[in-house]
């Protein structure tokens, strides 16, 4: 690798240009009511639901939200792990840049960076009451400060993330002390995470929790839904074998919790008055918990659902947008509807806010956009503190292009998928030899090259991987410098990695570079 200057945006400039509403900006108050945001998020959640054509599993709250809805059919997460999309869910920032880089619980203990502003300390500031009910896991406290939290700091997880009725409750209360301010309320479900590494006795995915059988528990409000294991859809990405359909069939049991969960939650903000000039987001952190899907960069990873429901805008109810959308775009969507800026200074600080690079989704519930040439981006770098394995990417509508950083490594498994039937199925299977009915060799799946690139419109699975025929080169490259200028602007430290060492200081302040490391040759 050559010695070469790389043009890194600077901070102070791109710092001044500040998020400001769009046009079609509704304000916080218009027509005498005030304008209120839900948040729905669930936790490790995919496509299951009948309005993504999924037939077995039933969500009759979350397809009759749909049809209130527009349906996103590009929607990505910026990263594929909990706390750290958690993170930029709240902040618009990718976790290189608001420094979530993994997990924020127990041993783990990533936070985010003090100087961060986060959605809920922005809107206090500007007359919005919010609130976080359920799975918060992110910090410091401070970064994410809510007015109302009830949530896994001081609360049991299962009751503020599984007990539905219990959510219900809190949500009641949040709405009864709210007064007469507009609001900001995030329900963080737990739901459909898996369960038998930190719970086992309440099953692979909490399925049993509260469902009346004998030490189990008791939610008034859940109708359990039991699921045949021969009956369920398996992704592509996950083997078609008896111990991984046991494993939908239990995640699809907690699916169903949550779709009653949400249909609880949108009850009681009806009862109040308050559902018709609240904008509710439903959405999943990342990917569902298997292999190929969390703590992964292929689609099966990162695309999620994703419902928007706009009391104003009901011209594209129950329509698709096709736009490519992210999780970054959610701060700037919910200061567009509030019709607050986002700061350039944090005056109490005395330096700059990290800007956004994300935009405004609300034009899309008036019209679809004509432009096709837009990409996401996603960042990752941990998930537990051993799972180290930085990546980056890029997904345009036609090509996904992914940087595996820490290429000459295993790919790592986390805690609770490890244990699982499903990937103990595919581990035991290997280890006699045997067929794992999987799309892929478990080899194949730990060693992964540096490049990857998928041509999707041959290859919606990202199966053939096409980084070096010659019949890619141009997009490959066009990729790889619209990667790069977005890791510029947004400052991120693994810009050079893994051949050099970024130096921006010192002798470099003027003239940041990629130093060579001259590691790869051996």
């Amino acid at each position: 690798m050559n010695n070469h200057q790389i043009s890194i945006v600077s901070l102070i400039i791109c710092a001044t240009i500040a998020f400001e509403p769009t046009a079609s900006s509704p304000s916080i108050q218009e027509n005498g009511q005030r304008k209120n945001v839900l948040f729905l998020v669930a936790d490790d959640a995919g496509f299951e639901m009948g309005t993504y054509r999924k037939k077995v599993v039933q969500t009759p709250n979350l397809d009759a939200l749909a049809k209130k809805s527009l349906i996103f059919n590009n929607l990505f997460a910026s990263v594929s792990s909990c706390s750290p999309s958690r993170a930029s869910i709240l902040t618009g920032l990718p976790t290189h840049q608001n420094g979530m880089y993994g997990l924020h619980h127990g041993i783990h203990h990533f936070n985010s960076f003090d100087g961060v502003r986060s959605l809920p300390n922005i809107l206090q500031q500007h007359g919005v009451y919010t609130g976080i009910i359920g799975k918060k896991h992110v910090g410091p406290k401070e970064t994410f400060k809510f007015d109302y939290e009830a949530t896994e700091e001081k609360h049991s997880i299962l009751q503020v993330g599984r007990n539905i009725t219990h959510i219900k409750l809190l949500v009641r209360d949040f709405l009864e002390k709210k007064s007469l301010e507009p609001f900001f309320l995030y329900v963080g479900f737990h739901d459909p995470h898996r369960c038998d590494h930190t719970h086992p006795e309440y099953g692979a995915f909490c399925q049993f929790f509260g469902n009346r059988e004998a030490g189990m528990g008791n939610i008034p409000d859940w109708h359990p839904i039991t699921y045949d294991p021969t009956q369920v859809e398996v992704p592509h990405f996950v083997q078609d074998s008896l111990p991984a359909r046991k494993d939908i069939a239990a995640q699809y049991t907690t699916i169903s919790r949550l779709d009653q969960g949400v249909g609880l939650v949108l009850k009681e903000l009806e009862k109040a008055g308050v559902l018709n000039n609240t904008l509710v987001i439903y959405t999943s952190d990342n990917g569902i918990p298997f292999a190929g899907g969390r703590t992964n960069l292929y689609d099966s990873g990162i695309r999620l659902p994703m419902l928007m429901s706009s009391p104003q805008h009901q011209e594209r109810h129950y329509q698709v947008t096709y736009a490519m959308s992210s999780h970054l775009d959610l701060v700037p969507t919910v200061l567009d509807w509030f019709s607050v800026p986002y700061p350039a200074i944090d005056f109490a600080e005395n330096h700059y806010v990290q800007p956004l690079t994300g935009k405004s989704l609300l034009p899309l519930l008036i019209a679809e956009p004509t432009y096709n040439g837009e990409a996401i981006y996603a960042s990752h770098n941990h998930h537990e503190v051993t799972m180290y394995y930085p990546m980056r990417a890029i997904r345009t509508k036609h090509f996904k292009l992914i940087h595996n950083i820490n290429y000459r490594m295993p790919f790592p498994i986390d805690q609770d998928l490890y244990i699982s039937k499903s990937f103990q199925d595919i581990l035991n299977h290997t280890r006699e030899k045997q067929p794992t009915h999987w799309s892929k060799t478990l080899r194949q799946y730990y060693y992964r090259p540096e490049w990857e690139l998928y041509d999707l419109r041959k290859d919606a699975e990202e199966m053939r991987n096409v980084e070096g025929k010659p019949a890619y080169k141009e997009p490959l490259e066009e990729l790889k410098i619209k990667l790069t200028k977005w890791q510029e602007l947004t400052n991120d430290p693994w810009i050079c990695s893994p051949q050099g060492v970024f130096e921006n200081s010192g002798a470099f302040k003027e003239n940041p570079s990629c130093l060579p490391l001259d590691n790869l040759d051996f």
